[in-house]
């Protein structure tokens, strides 16, 4: 069973019908028992990285989501908890990866970044270094949402994106995965991304 968070921070009414027109079987929840006996895990979210993380720790999921072993999914916000800090409140988020999460300095572009944008390989390569991205074409457009992002953190940065300078668009960490994209609002591209995170094997 596929398990999406309900933490009060995600966009859970777009990702359900993205998962219901790919037949997944999946269930919402915040419940820290069902979440630790989930096949794999979808971390939406949009939002407060303090608002999030507070949500998160009052549920009892913080140690649950550092435990998981199973395939794991952050979107947008869900990404950008799997670092160690967000500059935003200066809060302590997952820390499943290195590094610091930054706003976008609105005095040299527009903040929220809103609209499509690409996604491209570290190294230029068509070839996808991401699981999450088989099948689909190098710098691919996206639908994105943030005023936050991530750090350019080697080995663990597998997708860039540009907007005023890179940052770290898809990432992956064992079995912890994330996007700074909407999958579920980024078209067939984005179902595409989805349906290959269903695939993906258990470690």
């Amino acid at each position: 069973m596929i398990v999406v968070i309900d933490y009060k921070a995600g966009n859970l009414y777009n990702v359900g019908n993205a998962l219901k027109y790919l037949n997944a079987d999946f269930t919402v929840s915040g419940d820290p028992a069902v979440v630790s006996q989930a096949d794999r895990v979808i971390l939406p979210g949009v939002g407060s990285a303090r608002a999030a993380m507070e949500s998160l720790t009052e549920q009892g999921l913080v140690e649950v989501l550092q435990g998981l072993r199973v395939p794991f999914l952050g979107i947008c916000l869900g990404l950008q908890l799997l670092f160690e800090v967000s500059d935003e409140d200066n809060t302590p988020c997952l820390g499943l990866l290195p590094g610091t999460v930054r706003r976008f300095d609105s005095s040299q572009i527009k903040v929220p970044h809103i609209g499509w944008n690409q996604v491209s390989s570290l190294d230029g390569s068509s070839q996808p270094t991401s699981i999450l991205l088989k099948g689909i074409p190098e710098e691919s457009f996206f639908y994105f949402v943030h005023s936050y992002f991530a750090p350019l953190v080697s080995p663990f940065t597998l997708g860039k994106t540009e907007y005023g300078s890179w940052f770290g668009s898809v990432v992956a960490q064992e079995n912890f995965h994330g996007v700074q994209f909407h999958p579920e609002r980024s078209g067939e591209i984005g179902l595409k991304v989805l349906q290959n995170f269903l695939e993906v094997q258990a470690s």
